[in-house]
Formats: structure tokens, sequence, C-alpha cells
């Protein structure tokens, strides 16, 4: 993974650690596709749990696995503007219920408050599987400014 430019006041792991989105980028015979997903920073991949009988950004990986992803962190009321671009190649993978519990913990706490659908993926994890992501390079950027105007 090659870091190409990083002007975050905190480490790249840090900022992946944060439980954002992700918005991970896709080609399509349509045109290129954007889907907003969790995800799980771990072994220098972004880890994406997924249900395979979806018709989108799976298939359009097994097709064309070159894509691109992004986590933005951003606060209009502090004027913070965080985000981290990657391009590379993905893949999916068979189902680890373990990374999966991780990926989880991070959005939804601990397992004895998740909505019952959450627990349903471990009950049918036959179905499920994980697209890994591993970037080639990486554009790491603070775009952050003083906010200014009416309820700021």
């Amino acid at each position: 993974m090659e870091l190409v430019e990083d002007t975050l006041a905190a480490d790249l792991e840090t900022f992946l650690a944060r439980p954002l989105f992700c918005f991970l980028a896709t080609a399509s015979p349509e045109g290129p596709r954007v889907s907003p997903l969790w995800y799980l920073w771990e072994d220098g991949a972004v880890w994406i749990t997924v249900n395979p009988d979806l018709k989108s950004y799976p298939g359009r990986i097994e097709s064309d696995p070159r894509t691109a992803l992004a986590v933005v962190d951003f606060d209009a009321s502090r004027g913070l503007v965080q985000h981290v671009g990657m391009r590379g190649t993905a893949s999916i993978e068979a189902f680890d219920p373990g990374r999966t519990k991780r990926l989880f913990r991070r959005y939804l706490g601990r397992e004895e408050g998740w909505d019952g659908r959450f627990h349903a993926v471990f009950e049918r994890s036959e179905r499920y599987r994980l697209v890994r992501f591993e970037p080639e390079t990486v554009v790491a950027r603070d775009q952050s400014y003083a906010p200014a105007g009416p309820g700021l």
C-alpha cells in the first residue's frame, strides 16, 4: 500500500478505527456505482460483510475487481472534514464469523443489544461472504475549516 498523501492529524490506523461509513465504488456496464457501507479495517484491508444474494456490488466486484473506497468524517458545526480515499482491488471471500462480529461491534456495541437481523447473519452464515478490499494507493486528507455563519 502506497500512502500518496497524508495530512491527517491522526494516523491512518486511528482514523480508520472510527465507526464511519465507507463508500465503495465499483464499475458496471451502466457506469460507476457507489455503495455506503459499514466496514472493518484489519490486516491492511477493508472488510465488508455481504449477502451474496444481493445483485449489486458483489456481482460487480466479481466482474471487475478494480474498486475505489472513501471514508469521510464530516461535522459542519466543528468545521471537521477528514477523508481517506483508496484505490485498489476487491474480492469476495468466505464468511468469517469472528471478523463479522468485530465489524458489527464497531457500529452496534455489545451483542446483547443488537437488532435481531444482525444475529440472524450468524444463523444463516452459509449465505454470507466478506468483501476484502486491498488498497494499492491511499490519500488521507484533513480539509477542516473554521466554521462561520448562522447556526455554526
